[in-house]
């Protein structure tokens, strides 16, 4: 599928540090590397502090990447930008944020929010070809166009994330960055953003980069997945690869602890314990092992012959 395409977006051995003091680095991302194609929805993975906002902000220049190569559009984007390449940066590639208040500014009407983008770049010749192009968005994302004289706290949290979405769209980006924007919703409300995504998507052609730790929704939207553990990819294949043959021990555990639906099921359902710390697994040890397709695993020849022996 997205092996005759050129990649959108390529990731080379990402590395994320943040010094605490002279004796105490954090090391967020270790080496990460992975691609996006145009068109597709790539999933990231992983419980909480493995690393996946990081990466998301680092890609998006929000952070400064530490080592590692990000290319975007085919333009080298890790290092010093610039003015020509950070408007690029900042007009073809666009943020959906995890909390759909905080992302918001409560003193701005919806409208302020959602055109701050094309005020900046100066998308728009006038205001009202910015007035129209806003009531355009807020409908395709499921909203009145009277929303847009309202405030954020005027509205649910749904709605809201919707806003966050419209926000993200009205600049006619090339890639968005989902960092877990259904999180914080309810199921009811989560599905119905997904499904407006995926709406979105096939009629703009825009890639995602769907940052959560929710394994059922990442399975519905994400074409291919990337499993991540304590700032390291261990395990990168298709949707159907990864959950119907996992390899990593960590991406077993996983997807063992996903809860079924028929209660009969569910009561047989055993969920498989990892702990790295008793695993025995050195994960600056391992190498990208190839397994089939676009599967790979970290993973030293040892671990990967014991693994799928």
């Amino acid at each position: 599928m997205t092996t005759e395409r050129e990649p959108l977006l390529v990731v080379e051995n990402l590395k994320q540090h943040f010094p605490i003091n002279r004796n105490y680095t954090v090391r967020a991302v270790n080496g990460v590397s992975f691609e996006v194609y145009p068109g597709e929805t790539y999933g990231l993975v992983g419980e909480s502090g493995s690393g996946k906002t990081t990466i998301g902000r680092s890609i998006i220049r929000l952070y400064n990447p530490t080592a590692g190569r990000i290319t975007f559009g085919g333009v080298d984007i890790s290092g010093k930008l610039d003015a020509k390449t950070e408007k690029m940066l900042r007009t073809q590639m666009q943020m959906i944020f995890q909390d759909p208040m905080a992302c918001l500014n409560p003193r701005k009407k919806v409208v302020d929010i959602i055109a701050q983008g094309l005020d900046v770049h100066d998308m728009c010749q006038n205001r009202v070809e910015r007035n129209e192009k806003v009531a355009a968005m807020l409908e395709k994302v499921g909203l009145a166009p009277e929303h847009a004289a309202r405030y954020p706290h005027q509205f649910s949290g749904g709605q809201r994330q919707r806003v966050g979405i419209a926000r993200a769209l009205i600049m006619n980006p090339r890639l968005i960055i989902a960092d877990e924007c259904i999180s914080a919703l309810d199921v009811s409300i989560q599905a119905q953003v997904v499904n407006l995504m995926k709406d979105l998507q096939e009629e703009t052609g825009c890639a995602y980069l769907f940052i959560a730790h929710d394994l059922s929704m990442v399975k519905y939207i994400s074409d291919r997945i990337g499993v991540l553990h304590l700032g390291y990819l261990v395990e990168t294949g298709t949707t159907e690869e990864i959950f119907s043959n996992p390899i990593h021990p960590y991406t077993q555990s996983l997807l063992s602890a996903i809860p079924h639906p028929n209660p009969i099921v569910e009561k047989q359902r055993v969920s498989q314990a990892y702990d790295y710390a008793t695993s025995g697994i050195d994960y600056s040890k391992g190498e990208k092992r190839h397994i089939d397709g676009q599967h790979y695993v970290l993973a030293t020849e040892e671990e990967l012959a014991r693994w799928t022996r």
